[in-house]
């Protein structure tokens, strides 16, 4: 892996960190870096320009990591999870997402929206990558993530435990702030261009839909599932307020 913050994310979250690279004169944060390093007994070595540029794309910021390859849950670990925190469950399934920055990038918005895992499918999905793991800021140390060989199915067995399994797709007959969202939710994500497949979508319970008013009539994936995933967060909060 490489860059910052998913380096130092996967030291304090007790990932296996076998070595840590930093660019020759890298300062930056160089102190808290090698305080979480000498703490996990994990060595730091200097490297130079050839090493960083011939292994990895820009914005590696100077500092790499040889890990342990990350796990996948399984669906049913990750449906144990609102249980055990004793929350109202909040899922996000990719339906075929293929760009890693933007899968990254939605590990980040689960985090931060209190999602408790993400499910994507094992063939023609983004997966955690290095620069999926850099794109989510270090948010896929802590972002369980259940890889399924059909979404579909786990969307069904979803539904089998409560769970009401919402697609986000143009042309929607509801729009997110018009549904009642304080129930146990999966929340379907389509992908880049194509948007849910039509088989997905017919499997949904609910499409909802987010108004566009310019003249660019699209999201991108990473945005549309922020949006949802906050306003699920604002409806949940003001329940309990009241």
């Amino acid at each position: 892996m490489y860059g910052l913050n998913p380096v130092l994310e996967a030291l304090r979250a007790g990932r296996e960190v076998r070595a840590i690279y930093l660019l020759d004169g890298r300062r930056e944060k160089l102190g808290e870096i090698e305080q979480e390093a000498s703490a996990r007994g994990v060595a730091v070595r200097k490297a130079d320009d050839d090493f960083f540029e011939s292994r990895f794309p820009k914005g590696h910021q100077g500092i790499a990591a040889a890990v342990a390859p990350r796990k996948y849950a399984t669906l049913g670990e990750i449906l144990a999870i609102p249980g055990r925190k004793k929350q109202m469950p909040l899922f996000l399934i990719l339906d075929l997402i293929e760009d890693p920055r933007n899968f990254g990038a939605i590990l980040r918005v689960a985090d931060a929206g209190g999602v408790h895992g993400v499910v994507i499918q094992s063939h023609r999905s983004a997966t955690l990558t290095p620069e999926a793991v850099k794109a989510s800021a270090g948010a896929a140390e802590y972002m369980p993530v259940a890889m399924v060989s059909n979404i579909k199915n786990a969307m069904r067995e979803m539904k089998d435990e409560g769970i009401t399994v919402i697609g986000a797709e143009a042309g929607g007959s509801a729009g997110p702030w018009t549904t009642d969202l304080v129930v146990p939710l999966a929340v379907v994500i389509g992908s880049e261009g194509r948007g849910l497949r039509r088989t997905v979508a017919e499997d949904c319970d609910i499409i909802v839909s987010l108004p566009m008013k310019g003249m660019v009539n699209s999201l991108n994936a990473s945005v549309a599932a922020g949006i949802i995933t906050f306003e699920i967060l604002r409806q949940r909060t003001c329940s309990v307020a009241q």
